[in-house]
């Protein structure tokens, strides 16, 4: 239990320093530790699914993206906006309500029992392919030759055509 309490604390100082860091880059390098510390919770909560999609498709494909799109942008503090005092006073106003909220769902807490899976089986990756694989089988095709056939249209609209050249 307290495995859980420190990585709920890490994720909670990493998404703050993702909003504090002043160099954006720095930002999303915060942010892939708190998708990390994510996938900690998803594994200490048996979904291994879960984890390994986090981890394969957060950490390892949008944040790579956006860390990409970042380094391609020109980030000047000279050509920022400078923000009027109306979008101020609107994030004070709906941060502090996003802080009542937190508070009264911590109150409604209020020291609950934990739950217990009664099934420790639950979120295994056997089980869903075990579903996947028998009663999803028809869709689950269907889906990969519709992406096949999207990646094939993809590639064919990206390559130039020798004889228009």
């Amino acid at each position: 239990m307290s495995t859980f309490y420190f990585i709920a604390f890490l994720s909670i100082f990493f998404s703050i320093l993702v909003i504090t860091a002043k160099n954006p880059v720095h930002s999303i390098l915060y942010l892939i530790l708190t998708f990390f510390t994510f996938t900690i919770h998803y594994v200490l909560l048996n979904a291994q699914f879960l984890a390994i999609v986090n981890f394969i498709v957060y950490m390892g494909a949008i944040l790579v993206l956006f860390l990409y799109t970042l380094m391609l942008i020109n980030l000047n503090k000279e050509s920022e906006p400078r923000k009027s005092n109306v979008v101020k006073i609107a994030g004070f106003i709906g941060g502090g309500c996003f802080l009542l909220a937190i508070v009264s769902a911590v109150k409604a807490f209020n020291g609950s029992q934990l739950v217990i899976l009664q099934d420790p089986n639950l979120g295994l990756v056997k089980n869903l392919g075990k579903i996947l694989f028998n009663e999803y089988l028809l869709p689950f095709e269907v889906s990969s030759i519709l992406l096949l056939s999207a990646m094939v249209g993809a590639v064919l609209l990206a390559t130039k055509d020798p004889k228009t050249t």
